[in-house]
């Protein structure tokens, strides 16, 4: 048997067919199988720990012409998402790099 992995595109998300929504709403919570995902125990709960989530903030931001039209060409749909994430991978490289050069 062979192994399929799969990553999951977050902008092109599979949507349900009628007939599939149909069949979720007319499920039932008892005919739900849930043998797949293990029991939380004590010992889950007692690691467990919260985690505050990092906000997004509203800014006013001037970018070229060029890089806003380079997002949107995607669709006008979650290009702040993007370029969000753009930035934010460019500060955790930088913080990993300075760390690292703290470290030296």
């Amino acid at each position: 048997m062979s192994t399929v992995n799969y990553t999951p595109d977050p902008n092109n998300k599979p949507q349900l067919t009628q007939e599939q929504k149909a069949q979720l709403d007319a499920l039932s919570d008892e005919n739900i199988d849930y043998s797949d995902i293990p029991e939380l125990d004590d010992d889950f709960w007692q690691n467990a720990h919260i985690v505050t989530p990092d906000l997004t903030q509203p800014v006013t931001l001037r970018i070229k012409s060029s890089v806003l039209q380079y997002f949107q060409a995607n669709g006008k749909k979650g290009y702040q998402s993007r370029i969000n994430a753009v930035l934010e991978s460019y500060v955790k490289t930088q913080q990993k790099l300075e760390q690292e050069s703290s470290n030296s």
